[in-house]
């Protein structure tokens, strides 16, 4: 491939906009990140607030809210997820929320009522509406813009 002349060499990955584009088409990289970056979220905040007994569940969804899921879902409204992968990012989730609760795999509680404990919901569907948001944004943005 020529660039205004000039060969561009091929590469297996690269960098765009704080994303990680590989050849592949494959993003588990990118997944990775956003689940250590959901978690280095949740340690910030797990002293204070999340891990307290004295803090009420309200506030503790809350703050997961507004802290550790703004990270795990930056720049995924760009990146084509597997269902595998959407699975991957759910766990993580999951296991955040069980862990601000205390309560364990081995207490047998449905996921779908930790997260109506917590006002949490499904991190898939928080990825298609984020993904929606972003299109609409491109859909009225100018053309002559880029």
């Amino acid at each position: 491939v020529r660039l205004q002349g000039e060969e561009v060499e091929k590469v297996e990955e690269f960098r765009y906009l704080g994303s990680t584009v590989q050849s592949n088409r494959e993003c588990v990289r990118e997944v990775k990140k956003r689940v250590q970056a959901g978690w280095s979220g949740w340690r910030r905040v797990i002293a204070g607030v999340i891990c307290d007994r004295r803090v009420s569940v309200r506030v503790k969804g809350k703050v997961y809210r507004t802290v550790v899921r703004p990270e795990m879902l930056y720049g995924l409204e760009t990146v084509a997820l597997s269902k595998r992968q959407e699975v991957e990012l759910e766990v993580a989730e999951l296991k955040m929320l069980r862990c601000s609760l205390g309560v364990t795999t081995m207490d047998r509680i449905r996921n779908e009522f930790i997260r109506g404990t917590v006002h949490v919901g499904c991190f898939g569907d928080k990825v298609r509406e984020a993904r929606l948001r972003w299109f609409g944004h491109v859909q009225r943005s100018d053309i002559n813009y880029i």
